[in-house]
This record gives C-alpha cells, structure tokens and sequence, in this order.
C-alpha cells in the first residue's frame, strides 16, 4: 500500500499545515503552479516528491519537472498534468496525450481551482483536481487530496480544508 498525498495551485506559499497532514504519506504530488523552486524543494526535502508545471511556473521549474507525468503505483496507471480539462471535456493536449498513449486507471490535474474527483465512464478512469492550496486565485477554501493505493484500488480517499484563502 502507497499513502498519497495530493495538492495543485500552490503558487509559491506551502501552507504550514500540508507538512502535518502529509505526514504519514509515502509520496507528495503537485498537479502544477509550483509558484517558486524553493516550494519544490521544500516538499521534495520532506517526502518523495512527483510534479508537473503549470501555466506560471517559470523556466527554472519546468527544468525539473515535466508537462505530462505517466508512471505506476502498484497496479494503478497515473496520468498528471496541470491544465486537464474537465471529465469528458479535456484541454486539447490532455485529450491528444490519452488518445495517443491511452487512458490511465487515475488521471490527476489542477488549475481550475475547484476540488473535484469523478469517475470518467468513457474513460473508465478516475479523474482528481486537489483544489488550490496556495493563497492566490478565486478559490475560498484552500484543499488538499489524501488516499491510498492497494494494488488496483485507490481508496480512503479524503478531502482536507486547510482553511480560508484570505
């Protein structure tokens, strides 16, 4: 079993509460803007550490990590990226890279702000969007995902208000 600790949208500040929730789990990832390469490598100092940029991470974040993330935990196929889409409504990259390489068992995003987590039927995969844990946005609870990975089940997942933006 992998205990996973799930945010997106940090935008430069780590709220000091993640460390706490985060951990017990096993493995961090951030579903994009980073916001600063020292909030990188503050969670990548504290757990391992799994990231895709997103639209305001700079030259110096992209460098360390990728667009599009693929890569297994246990026998669960994940697929991260920043800008997804939403279920069955994908940004055109996102659509084009699950046509190209075909659909993973859980696909993680960010941006949006809005934590949602759906099973897309034509996909038959699990979409995740964490929220936004940083400060800047529209959003007005900050939020972060936390769950498990037992072979091919994730489960125990929940959803941790770290409380208001403002």
């Amino acid at each position: 079993m992998k205990r996973i600790g799930l945010l997106s949208d940090t935008h430069g500040f780590l709220d000091p509460k993640i460390k706490s929730y985060f951990s017990e789990v096993d493995e961090i990832w951030h579903a994009g803007d980073i916001g600063s390469i020292e909030v990188l490598d503050e969670l990548k100092a504290f757990k391992t550490t799994r990231a895709v940029w997103g639209n305001i991470d700079n030259k110096e974040i992209r460098q360390e990590t990728d667009e599009f993330l693929r890569f297994k935990i246990e026998d669960v196929s994940i697929l991260m990226t920043h800008i997804g889409g939403k279920p069955e409504k994908y940004s055109k990259p996102t659509f084009e890279e699950i046509e190209k390489n075909g659909a993973p068992t859980l696909f993680v995003c960010g941006h949006s702000h809005i934590t949602l987590v759906k099973m897309d039927q034509r996909h038959k995969m699990l979409w995740m969007n964490p929220g936004a844990s940083g400060y800047k946005g529209f959003h007005k609870m900050k939020t972060i995902l936390r769950f498990n990975i037992s072979k091919d089940r994730i489960h125990d997942l929940e959803l941790i208000e770290l409380g208001k933006r403002a």
